[in-house]
Order: C-alpha cells, then sequence, then structure tokens
C-alpha cells in the first residue's frame, strides 16, 4: 500500500461556503479524567453485597403465593430499584407461576392498584394479559367509575400500566387519559411525598424512564413505602455505588482516549460530547458484564458523532460524497483521496471494528462483523442522503423523510455493534440476522428517536442552512401548521411504543436482553 496521499482538489480545502452551527460547548472540562475511589472500599461494598443478595433471594423465594400481592410489590421494588439483574431466574419463576395462576386474584386481592400491578409487570416480562380485566372498573356508559379518583395510589397504578398498551387496546387509551387528567387535577389535595412521585411519573412513566433514572429516583422513594425493605434499600443503595463506580472509571477511560484523539482541538466545528454519548449507552446496558459493550460502542457512537457534524454543519458536498464512498469501500487505501480533516475520523473507524473483530475472533464469532459494518455503512449513506436532498433543495415526503430518517437515527448501527460485545448466548448469529432484517421493535425505537430529534431541535437547525426536517416535511406535505404538525408526529410516536410492547410478547425471536436495547433507546 502506497503512503502517499493523493491531491486533494483546491475547491475541497477551501472554508468559504461551508456550513457552520453554533453547538454548545462541553460543560464537563477534566470533570471525569481522574477516577480516585479506593480499590479497597468497592471491594468491601462488593462483599456486602454478595450477602445482601442471598437475603433478598430467600424473600423472593418466600413469599407463598396465597399473599400475591405482597410478592408483587417485591418484585415491582427489585426491579425498579434496579438490582433485578442479581435475580433474574428467581423473578421469572415467580411471574411465570402467577401468570399460570391467572385467576389467583380473590376478592380481597382483586382492586385496581394490585390488578393494574399485576398487568403491568407480567406485560413487562411478555406475558400477555387480556386488558380486558379493566372492564369491571367502568360504568354502564362505558366510563371509568369516578369514585375511583380518590384513590391516588390506585390511579398511579392504573397509569403505569396503561403505557404497556397494544393497538387497538381502547381502554388502556382511555385508562392513560382519564388517569392523567385526574392526577394532574388532584395534585392540590395530595401530600408532598405523593406529589413528588405524581410529578415524576406524569413526566416520565416506569415504561418510558432510564434503567438507571429511575433507578436514582426511586432508591429516595422507596423508604418512604409502607412495604419497604431495608435489606432490600440497603442492597439497591450499595449496588448502585458499586456500578456508579464502575460507570465512572469507564468514562475516565474514554475520557483519555478522547484526548488523545485531540479532535476538540482538531476538529473544532463538531460537537464535543463524549460524556452525552457515553450516557446514550449505558442507558441501554448498564449491568457490570456489559463493561466492554459500553466503552467499545461508545467510541462508535463518537465517531458517529463527529460524522453526523462533518456533514451537517462543516463538510462540502464533494468532500461528503468521497467521504461516503470511502465508508462504502470500507479499505485503509480509501482514505488517500479525503481532505486531511476526514483522515483521522475515517481512520477511527476502522481501528474501533478493528477492536472489535479482535475481540469477537475470540469468541469464535466473527460472522458478527460484517452485519455491523453493513449497518454503519447504511447509516452514512443515510446522512449522504439528507445532505444530497439539501444540496439539491428538495423537501421529502414525510414517508420518504421517515424512511431514510430511521436509518439515520443510528439506532440499527448502535444495536448492531452491541451485539459484537454481548456474549455469545445472547448475540447469536441469528440475532445479527434479525437486526440486519430491520425488524419492528427496532424501526420503532429508531423511529422514537428520529421524530423526537426532529421536534425539539428542528428550530434550532433552521437558524442555520439545514435540510428540511420531518416537521417542516409534514407542514409542507398536509398544510398544517407547526402545532398541529407537531401533534401528528407524537401520534406516530405513540403508536411506536405501543409496536414495541408488542414485540415483547412470548415468545420472542431473539433474547430479551437485546429487545432491552431497543427499548432502552426508545427511552433515551
Amino acid at each position: 500500500m502506497s503512503n502517499q496521499v493523493s491531491a486533494v482538489p483546491e475547491a475541497l480545502t477551501q472554508s468559504k461556503n461551508r456550513p457552520s452551527a453554533d453547538f454548545h460547548p462541553s460543560i464537563w472540562g477534566d470533570y471525569f479524567f481522574s477516577h480516585c475511589v479506593q480499590k479497597e472500599h468497592i471491594e468491601k461494598m462488593q462483599q456486602q453485597v454478595e450477602e445482601l443478595k442471598e437475603e433478598v433471594k430467600g424473600l423472593v423465594m418466600k413469599y407463598s403465593q396465597k399473599k400475591p400481592l405482597q410478592k408483587l410489590e417485591l418484585i415491582d421494588a427489585i426491579q425498579r430499584l434496579g438490582v433485578s439483574y442479581h435475580f433474574e431466574r428467581e423473578i421469572n419463576e415467580a411471574l411465570e407461576k402467577i401468570y399460570n395462576s391467572y385467576g389467583f386474584l380473590d376478592e380481597e386481592d382483586d382492586d385496581l392498584y394490585t390488578i393494574s400491578l399485576w398487568f403491568r409487570l407480567l406485560r413487562q416480562h411478555g406475558y400477555y394479559i387480556s386488558c380486558d380485566v379493566f372492564n369491571k372498573f367502568k360504568e354502564g356508559d362505558g366510563e371509568f367509575k369516578a369514585s375511583l379518583t380518590v384513590d391516588i395510589p390506585a390511579m398511579l397504578s392504573l397509569y403505569e400500566a396503561a403505557h404497556l398498551r397494544m393497538h387497538g387496546e381502547e381502554i388502556l387509551d382511555e385508562a392513560l387519559a382519564f388517569t392523567t387528567t385526574h392526577l394532574q387535577s388532584e395534585m392540590g389535595n395530595m401530600n408532598p411525598d405523593l406529589v413528588e412521585k405524581v410529578t415524576f411519573a406524569l413526566n416520565r412513566s416506569i415504561r418510558k424512564n432510564i434503567p438507571r433514572l429511575e433507578t436514582r429516583l426511586y432508591i429516595s422513594f422507596y423508604p418512604k413505602e409502607n412495604s419497604h425493605n431495608e435489606t432490600l434499600l440497603k442492597l439497591a443503595q450499595l449496588d448502585f455505588n458499586v456500578l456508579q463506580a464502575l460507570h465512572r472509571k469507564e468514562v475516565a477511560n474514554l475520557s483519555r482516549w478522547w484526548k488523545n484523539l485531540d479532535f476538540k482541538r482538531k476538529l473544532p466545528y463538531a460537537r464535543d460530547r463524549l460524556v452525552e454519548l457515553y450516557f446514550w449507552i449505558y442507558a441501554m446496558f448498564f449491568e457490570p458484564q456489559y463493561s466492554l459493550a459500553r466503552v467499545s460502542v461508545t467510541k462508535l457512537a463518537s465517531m458517529v458523532s463527529i460524522i453526523d457534524d462533518t456533514f451537517d454543519a462543516h463538510g462540502t458536498y464533494e468532500e461528503i460524497k468521497l467521504f461516503t464512498e470511502a465508508v462504502m469501500r470500507w479499505d485503509i487505501s480509501a482514505k488517500d483521496v479525503l481532505p486531511d480533516y476526514m483522515k483521522m475520523t475515517y481512520q477511527e473507524i476502522l481501528d474501533i471494528y478493528s477492536q472489535f473483530e479482535e475481540h469477537i475472533d475470540k469468541e469464535g464469532r466473527s460472522y458478527g462483523l460484517a452485519y455491523s459494518k453493513q449497518a454503519t455503512i447504511e447509516l452514512v449513506q443515510a446522512y449522504f442522503a439528507e445532505v444530497d436532498r439539501f444540496h439539491n433543495k428538495y423537501t421529502p415526503r414525510v414517508e420518504e423523510y421517515i424512511s431514510n430518517g430511521e436509518v439515520s437515527a443510528a439506532y440499527y448501527a448502535l444495536t448492531t455493534a452491541s451485539l459484537l460485545c454481548m456474549g455469545e448466548e445472547t448475540a447469536t448469529e441469528e440475532a445479527f440476522i434479525w437486526a440486519s432484517n430491520k425488524p419492528k421493535i427496532i424501526k420503532a425505537a429508531s423511529l422514537i428517536g428520529r421524530l423526537m430529534n426532529d421536534i425539539t431541535s428542528h428550530k434550532f437547525e433552521q437558524k442555520r442552512e439545514h435540510c428540511a426536517s420531518v416537521v417542516e416535511c409534514c407542514m409542507e406535505q398536509y398544510g398544517v401548521e407547526e402545532e398541529e404538525a407537531c401533534k401528528m408526529l407524537h401520534q406516530e410516536i405513540e403508536n411506536a411504543w405501543k409496536d414495541i410492547n408488542l414485540e415483547f410478547m412470548k415468545p420472542t425471536t431473539v433474547a430479551t436482553p437485546v429487545l432491552d436495547c431497543a427499548l432502552n433507546l426508545a427511552r433515551v
């Protein structure tokens, strides 16, 4: 391979006529560079976690079938406190027994709070429960009973359950509207603790919340629950701190990698958002066994972000076309024709994938690399399609925009890359094939990501020369104002959430941790 670099046409290297953006600078500075938690302290906490795990495991197995509400509340608390990954087998066994005893609820436990909790937990774990169980809480005229509104915990339980709705389940659509309205209107009559809990739930339901954020908040709520267990609370607090130390160490290592690349100085036009991108990936999977996945996929996400900003806010059309063609070739010699500022991004992508390859070769799973590379190639092509539309002053129809936008949301590329580091039992070849076929759950998560991104950022983007957002495409196609366009798009987002809920119903095509990646991306 020749080391000689082909000459880049002068027009490609000049700065005039380049797009630009006024991105917010990083707020972190050197905050994450040092990781100074004492190893002995972490080891002591880990030992305590192991001891407490055995006690909590005994609690899960102890509660009898005669007291289903106690068991449901315990499982719910374990999940919301972020320690369910320690008890997956026990929780699955308990819920399967509950599911198989479909009619186990006696009159004493046949109330709205219990039914809603039972419904939500089983659906979260892929067990189909008919929404008809809520018909008994309606009046003869088809409206929910007014008497329900005085029981705030029950209303909150129904509100959370309604977020597990699927297509055609009108009673859950009605339940969500009913509970949202009455929880908001009753806020002035609640005690401060309940106000805080309801306010947070209305802002972000359990189903839509990022797991670690749910845990961080629920650790403060849980001691105020009548049914709280001190052993479980202590386990959750210790486990959170142990994992927090691991996560901070990962960010520290990534920060050093990022600083060594010196992209902040070499590519000043691009966003410096390593920490935010780590948070994105950490939201996908926080568990300790996915440490390598978090670090590796964050590196890829950082390069994706650089490419996005290069295409969006710096590169000329000709340069962007060259870069897209180079990625499609996926060969080190392809960088020779690129402008200098693009070469290091291209080189780093190849280096990251070399690290992926080294890891999966050890596991004998080299088959996964081609799928992940292809997903990254398609992502870059989707970015180019957006640039091409702007270059040609073309505003697509909403359907066309979304078809490309689901790919440019980056969720296909990130999910497939994550599979490279999730272990052979979870990330089988069938899982890679499944992901490459753009299944409904990743499609839905991508749609949510793309539409939310555009609704939030399109005003900022239009302050400069930029391709039309989905909001503008919708306004032009349907002849509506911005507010109405956003309302239409939010309905599409809710439909996508219903698709996600449907895809979790057993039997699933792939392992649940793979589905969880897509769900968590939608939550981000």
